[in-house]
């Protein structure tokens, strides 16, 4: 089973005991290729030293909407130097994580709507996918999308609205990023739309460490994870694992063009 993790954040400290061997047990279990994120100007440089050393990740720099208290106006203008210096540099994929939260009602919604904005017309400047956070703001962000209409799209990630805020980012050419959210039986709105979902809409991430599935409930998330919750959502989808596998592969290779 030849499967892609699209949202990972191996660059965290949770995973310096074991980053190297974890690699390759991930790899031994049939995940090919894993992306990790930035989520603050601090941990660019950790994001691109992992791409580098490791010819199966890929690199996104971006400033995540949880972070916004420790992001100043000159971390934009760091971004897009990143951004310019590496164009063209295949490690790199994408632009992210950033998008807006409202579930923290402490965010000031205004700062994080110009960032989303800024971040965006980056992504659309540099032709690169843009990964986004979306957490109880999917109208804002759609509103935003069809503003700014990025011809790369990207993948919303960690995906939970609606069938119809679903169809909307479809639309637009956005993929669903899908992980440990639906195997959890209380997501029962999830577990409805998911096989209301294209295939070709579908890819596939565990957000490690965090977003642990409920087979591994308590447990730090990892890329090894990505089989059981491949197994898992294409069980609610009502697939073959294999199926589901080879679709979400697909789709994450032609979206970052691999």
């Amino acid at each position: 089973m030849r499967l892609i993790d699209t949202h990972t954040h191996l660059d965290f400290p949770d995973f310096d005991a074991d980053r190297t061997r974890l690699l390759a047990r991930a790899q031994g279990r049939g995940v090919e290729r894993m992306v990790v994120l930035g989520v603050d100007q601090a941990n660019f440089q950790r994001v691109w030293d992992l791409a580098c050393s490791d010819e199966r990740v890929r690199a996104a720099l971006g400033l995540h909407p949880v972070y916004l208290e420790q992001h100043r106006p000159e971390h934009l203008v760091q971004l897009r130097q990143w951004l310019e210096r590496l164009d063209g540099d295949p490690r790199l994929c994408a632009v992210g994580e950033f998008g807006l939260d409202y579930y923290i009602e402490t965010l000031d919604k205004a700062r994080q709507q110009a960032l989303f904005e800024a971040q965006l017309q980056m992504a659309c400047d540099f032709e690169l996918p843009a990964l986004l956070h979306v957490r109880r703001s999917h109208a804002q962000v759609i509103a935003t999308l069809k503003r700014y209409k990025p011809a790369r799209a990207g993948i919303i990630h960690a995906f939970a609205g609606s069938y119809e805020e679903a169809r909307e980012y479809i639309k637009l050419g956005f993929r669903l990023g899908l992980g440990g959210a639906a195997t959890w039986p209380q997501a029962v709105r999830l577990r409805k739309t998911l096989p209301r979902l294209p295939l070709e809409s579908i890819v596939l991430e565990t957000d490690a460490p965090d977003m642990a599935p409920a087979m591994f409930a308590g447990e730090r998330n990892s890329p090894e994870h990505l089989p059981e919750i491949a197994q898992a959502l294409a069980e609610v989808i009502g697939i073959d694992v294999q199926l589901l596998a080879e679709a979400s592969s697909t789709n994450a290779c032609e979206l970052f063009g691999w």
